[in-house]
Formats: structure tokens, C-alpha cells, sequence
């Protein structure tokens, strides 16, 4: 009896001990688990980056859907008129907005370089030189618009679908300078961490394209041009509200300190950047919209370049 006695206590302190071990290695192998799952998923990231790119989301929606009602309100003057608009709307998105939206892409790493560096100063000055530079381009592509009539019809587009287009780009071509204006002034404040006050400044734009769209077409008499006419307005009215925000708001008073003639010098050097972030957008945009033009090779072509340019 002794001895089990004394046997007793060390084997049940073997017990103890394995069930001890078992039990350490399952929280281990939880703790394991859980660190494996938190890798994998960082609730607070997720709803950070979430927070960050809704509002950018929606800002891009707004100024692309400015373009698409002004379509719209071209289809209800007739077939030919939405054939044209939808047709000037893609060249116009191949030959110039997807090349604004890549030339300000280099303000993406520039921004991005100089506000990590804390040397704010130079995020003006890089929007100026990017802002010139898309000034620059927009001239070119402005030449380029005006001989669109020529062109889609060398590209084997219906001549009166063609000659509607190029009516329609005509006026779309204040746009295009404030759309890569616009550009630029979003990749400075996308850089600083600023995008609620986007949404405004885009949606508010487009409530005022609806309505003045509207009346272009049912009140004012504008005809076709009225729609394309309405683009440059609002697009205008977009950047002059983003104008005035960066240069009105002490929120900026470091990374925006005035019109500087510094920016010169840095155009060329951001070419560099710029070109080649312009061709991976428009190597991009070109494989959609070029069904655009295939489907004004087809019969009908005023009903199929519509219902391609829609899908």
C-alpha cells in the first residue's frame, strides 16, 4: 500500500503533465491558426482601404458618366445623332482621354516620392509641370479632332455617321483640356490622402450636367450640339471648383505654394514617367473601344456602333 501510495502522486504528476503539454500545443496550434487567419485578413486594412477607394470609385464613375448622358440626350434626337455621339465619344476616349488619364499618372510616383520624403513644396510644382504638359498634348489632340470627319471615314465609318462625330467633337474640345486638367488635380490630392471631398466635386458637376443637358436639348434649341457643349461646361465648372479648392484651402498652404515658373524645368523630365504611363492606359482603353469602330464596318451601322458602344 506504501509504495502505491508513493507511486500514486508520480504518475498522476505524469498525467498532469501530458494533458498539460496537449494543452499548451492545442493553444499553440489555435494561436497558430489565428495568426494564420490575420495574414490572411486584416479586418481594420480591409475597411481602411475601403474607406480610401469608395470615395475614389465614385469620383471616377461621376466624370466618366458625364460623357455617357450627353449620349444619351444625343439618342433622343434621333438614330443618327446617337450613332454620332456614341462614335465621336469613343474616338475621343481612344485619342484623347485615355491619354490624359495616363499622362497625369506620373504624378502618381512623383507626389507620391515627394510628400513620403516630406518635401511638400515640390507636389505644386510637379502638378504645374504636369498640368503644362497636359496642355501641351491637349492642343495636339485638338488638331487631331478637328480632322476626325476625314479619318473615321478613312477607317471605313459611315460618311454621315462620321460627319456627325466630328460635329460632335467639335464642341467636346474645351473638354478635353479641363478633363486632363482635372486629371492632374486628382492624382495631387489622391497622393495626400485626400478623397472625400472628390465625391462632391464630381457629383455635383454631373447633377448640373443632367439639367443643363436637359434644357440644351428640350428648351434651348441647341440641336445636337447642345450635348456636346454640356461636356465642356461641366467639365470646366468640375475643374474650376477643384482649382479653387487647392488653391483656397489652408489644408494645402505646404504642398501648394502658388504658380511658379520652376515647373517648366520639370516638364521634360516628367515626360519620362508620363509617356510611358500614358501607353498602358491607351494600350488598355484601345482594346475596348476598337470594337466601337468594327461594328461601324457592319450593315447598319448607326444601330450596331450604338448597341457596341452601350455593352
Amino acid at each position: 500500500m506504501g509504495e502505491e501510495g508513493a507511486a500514486a502522486p508520480l504518475l498522476d504528476g505524469k498525467l498532469k503533465a501530458r494533458r498539460s503539454d496537449n494543452g499548451d500545443g492545442e493553444a499553440a496550434a489555435a494561436a497558430g491558426r489565428r495568426r494564420w487567419w490575420r495574414c490572411l485578413w486584416d479586418a481594420e486594412e480591409a475597411a481602411g482601404q475601403v474607406a480610401f477607394a469608395a470615395p475614389m470609385v465614385a469620383t471616377s464613375m461621376a466624370f466618366y458618366a458625364i460623357p455617357l448622358v450627353s449620349v444619351m440626350y444625343a439618342g433622343r434626337i434621333g438614330d443618327l445623332e446617337l450613332a454620332g455621339a456614341t462614335l465621336g465619344n469613343s474616338w475621343a476616349t481612344v485619342t484623347g482621354i485615355a491619354l490624359m488619364t495616363g499622362l497625369s499618372g506620373s504624378l502618381e510616383t512623383l507626389c507620391g516620392q515627394g510628400y513620403g520624403a516630406k518635401v511638400y513644396r515640390m507636389l505644386g510644382v510637379y502638378l504645374q509641370a504636369s498640368i503644362i504638359t497636359s496642355a501641351l498634348f491637349s492642343v495636339l489632340v485638338s488638331l487631331l479632332w478637328l480632322y476626325t470627319e476625314p479619318l473615321l471615314i478613312f477607317l471605313h465609318q459611315d460618311p454621315e455617321v462620321s460627319r456627325m462625330a466630328a460635329v460632335f467633337l467639335r464642341y467636346t474640345i474645351p473638354a478635353q483640356f479641363a478633363f486632363g486638367f482635372i486629371q492632374c488635380i486628382l492624382r495631387f490630392l489622391q497622393t495626400q490622402s485626400v478623397v472625400m471631398p472628390l465625391v462632391a466635386f464630381s457629383l455635383l458637376p454631373l447633377v448640373f450636367h443632367v439639367g443643363i443637358t436637359h434644357a440644351s436639348v428640350h428648351y434651348l434649341g441647341l440641336g445636337f450640339a447642345g450635348p456636346a457643349m454640356s461636356t465642356s461646361l461641366s467639365l470646366w465648372l468640375s475643374f474650376i471648383m477643384l482649382a479653387s479648392y487647392v488653391m483656397l484651402s489652408t489644408r494645402f498652404k505646404e504642398t501648394w505654394g502658388g504658380f511658379s515658373t520652376e515647373a517648366f524645368q520639370y516638364v521634360l523630365p516628367g515626360l519620362k514617367l508620363a509617356v510611358p504611363s500614358a501607353m498602358m492606359v491607351c494600350f488598355e482603353y484601345w482594346a475596348f473601344e476598337i470594337l466601337v469602330l468594327l461594328a461601324g464596318l457592319m450593315p447598319d451601322s448607326q444601330m450596331s456602333t450604338s448597341i457596341i458602344a452601350m455593352w
